[in-house]
């Protein structure tokens, strides 16, 4: 009788050719992905904290609504989608890192099941990630050249520096996963 947490045997080699000791250490490499878990519970306690901060900021934006200049307001709204742009980023890496590395949630027993949830495969994941993080940067990029006062232009230089590597990551990282998929397709004809 085979174990149902061990890999199956491999094309050609019977279950009992594999020792007791290989088995053995086998489960426990296949049972460590478990230890990923935390790292993702890690995650919600920052969502958490995260919308706390939302909270904080919405109140004070609301506030201000009617002494802000136009400046300030679109400099509060900015801020607020960069929060709302940080937790759809904590979201899809706690899902799709969970499905991908840890064991399938299964959709049934949830009715609000959001379909794009089982289709993110690590290279999508990555490829969101950095679209994240380039949509972020944006965002303070822009708050910063709107808060021009507060910022030198060396500051400024840097800012757009480092907004412009996140770009640059992220067409690399692109057109790398768009040549491997198309070697991956010419291989399989």
């Amino acid at each position: 009788m085979t174990d149902p947490d061990l890999p199956a045997p491999r094309p050609g080699e019977s279950d009992r050719h594999r020792t007791i000791v290989e088995r053995f250490i086998e489960k426990i490499i296949f049972n460590s992905r478990w230890l990923l878990a935390p790292f993702y519970l890690a995650l919600v306690v920052a969502l958490v904290i995260l919308l706390f901060k939302m909270l904080i900021e919405t109140g004070e934006y609301v506030l201000h609504a009617l002494s802000a200049t136009e400046s300030d307001i679109i400099l509060g709204a900015l801020s607020l989608v960069d929060l709302a742009l940080t937790g759809s980023l904590i979201i899809i890496v706690i899902f799709s890192g969970y499905e991908n590395f840890v064991s399938r949630i299964d959709e049934a027993e949830h009715s609000d099941w959001p379909e794009w949830m089982a289709k993110i495969d690590f290279t999508g994941l990555k490829l969101k990630l950095l679209s994240s993080i380039v949509a972020i940067s944006a965002i303070k990029l822009l708050t910063a050249f709107m808060n021009v006062t507060k910022y030198t232009d060396r500051d400024l230089g840097w800012m757009a520096g480092v907004h412009v590597v996140f770009v640059i990551s992220g067409v690399l990282m692109a057109w790398t996963d768009k040549i491997s998929g198309e070697a991956k397709a010419t291989k399989d004809h």
